[in-house]
C-alpha cells in the first residue's frame, strides 16, 4: 500500500494546505467545531463592523481579551514539520485558512506562506492599508475603551483577517490559483474542506492531474477523491513521514 512518505518521494512540487486543524494542536481552538469559537459566541460580519461603532469596539474588546485563543501559541510538532518540507525544496508554498501566524514562526519564509483569511497579529487600515501593530492599539483600548481611526488617513482600523462578509483578498487568491495548477501534491493538514472558496483548490489540483492526500481528524467531503486519507494527528504523521524520506 502507498503510504505518504512514497508520495513525498515520488513529488517534485507539493503544494501545503493548512487548516484550523494543524494548530489546534497549539491549544488554538478551531472555530466551526462543537464547543468551538462560534459554539461561544457570534462571529462578526464585516458589513456590521463598517456600520457601527459599537459592533467595532466589542470586535476589539474580544481581541484584546483573546477569546480566539491565538495569544501566546506556539508552533507545534506539525508547524515545524512542514517548515522543513519547505526548507528542503519539497513543498513550494503554504497556502492556509488561518490567521495565527504560526507557520511564519515556525520558520517558514513570508514569501512562502500564502494566507487566504488574513493574520490575527496586526491591523489594518481598510482605506490606505496601512499596517499597524496591535501593541500601539491595545494601550489606546485600555486607555479609551476604544480604537479611533487610522492616523494617516482617517480610514477605519481593522485586523488584518477577512470577516464574514468580506471580500476575498485578490492577489493570495491568485497566487493560490497558480500555485495550485503548478503543484503534483496537494497535502491537506486540517482542514475540514467545507469553506468556500478556498475548499475549491483541492479540487482543481487533483482534476489537473496532481495527488490528493488529506491529514485530517474527521472525514471530509473530499475523502473519497483522494490518494490517501489519513485520520490521525499531524505531527505525529508528518514525523514519521520525514523520519521515512
Amino acid at each position: 500500500m502507498t503510504d505518504i512518505s512514497d508520495l513525498f518521494r515520488a513529488s517534485r512540487r507539493i503544494l501545503v494546505f493548512s487548516g484550523a486543524g494543524i494548530s489546534t494542536e497549539s491549544g488554538i481552538p478551531d472555530f466551526r467545531s462543537p464547543g468551538g469559537v462560534w459554539s461561544k459566541m457570534q462571529p462578526i460580519y464585516f458589513q456590521d463592523f463598517i456600520a457601527s461603532e459599537h459592533v467595532r469596539r466589542d470586535a476589539w474588546r474580544r481581541r484584546f481579551s483573546n477569546t480566539d485563543g491565538w495569544v501566546g501559541a506556539k508552533p507545534n510538532r506539525g508547524h515545524y514539520a512542514v517548515a522543513e518540507l519547505i526548507r528542503s525544496g519539497r513543498a513550494s508554498v503554504v497556502v492556509t485558512q488561518n490567521v495565527d501566524n504560526l507557520h511564519q514562526v515556525s520558520g517558514v519564509p513570508e514569501d512562502k506562506v500564502i494566507e487566504l483569511h488574513g493574520n490575527s497579529t496586526y491591523a489594518k487600515c481598510l482605506k490606505c492599508h496601512a499596517r499597524v501593530e496591535l501593541d500601539e492599539l491595545e494601550r489606546e483600548f485600555r486607555e479609551t475603551n476604544n480604537v479611533g481611526p487610522c492616523k494617516l488617513c482617517g480610514g477605519i482600523l481593522k485586523s488584518a483577517t477577512i470577516s464574514f462578509g468580506q471580500q476575498m483578498p485578490e492577489l493570495p487568491m491568485r497566487r493560490a490559483q497558480e500555485e495550485t495548477m503548478a503543484c503534483d501534491l496537494f497535502l491537506v493538514l486540517g482542514s475540514s474542506l467545507s469553506v468556500f472558496p478556498a475548499a475549491d483548490f483541492p479540487l482543481r489540483a487533483k482534476q489537473r492531474g496532481a495527488k490528493l492526500v488529506i491529514v485530517n481528524r474527521d472525514p471530509t467531503p473530499m475523502d473519497d477523491i483522494a490518494d490517501l486519507v489519513i485520520h490521525a494527528g499531524i505531527g505525529d504523521t508528518l514525523d514519521a513521514a520525514l523520519a521515512n524520506l
